[in-house]
């Protein structure tokens, strides 16, 4: 069984990006989206316009929550061979029932690929604004990375 990594929130957020869980490159870093194939920092980068890829992860994190935006994951726990959401077996959901008590300034939640975003109508039913971004992952080749920046700039909006 993995485990996940715990939420990057303070009393400030206002946007939570949920991916579905850390891939083997972020495990071993104990850092959201550390394969460097990955996109979703340069995403990031393109739309709060400071660049984030040559950042230190400390930094990375100071400079979302400073922009109002949160990182988690779906699930806590799951077991899972190599870094494929497909691969994912047994997932343990996050505790989420908390954060509207817990950062009340918290109004937004926007899934990073489908496989987090299945759990997007509880998030509805809780009163937040959801929005389905196409995943940072490599693995996501069918998209540009400019159709991509497209999308994810609805995160500021």
């Amino acid at each position: 069984m993995l485990s996940g990594f715990p939420p990057v929130i303070d009393e400030t957020t206002h946007t939570l990006i949920l991916g579905s869980f850390p891939g083997q490159a972020s495990l071993d870093a104990q850092q959201y989206y550390a394969f460097r194939h990955n996109q979703f920092w340069r995403l990031l980068s393109v739309v709060l316009q400071q660049d984030l890829v040559v950042c230190e992860y400390p930094q990375k994190l100071e400079m979302l929550l400073a922009h109002g935006i949160g990182l988690w994951d779906i699930f806590r726990h799951c077991v899972r061979q190599g870094s494929l959401d497909a691969a994912i077996r047994d997932g343990q959901l996050n505790d989420f029932a908390t954060l509207r008590h817990d950062y009340p300034q918290l109004r937004r939640v926007c899934f990073n690929g489908k496989t987090a975003a299945k759990i997007q109508n509880w998030f509805q039913t809780q009163g937040y604004q959801t929005l389905v971004l196409p995943s940072s992952s490599p693995a996501n080749a069918m998209r540009s990375f400019a159709e991509k920046v497209r999308d994810w700039q609805q995160i500021i909006n």
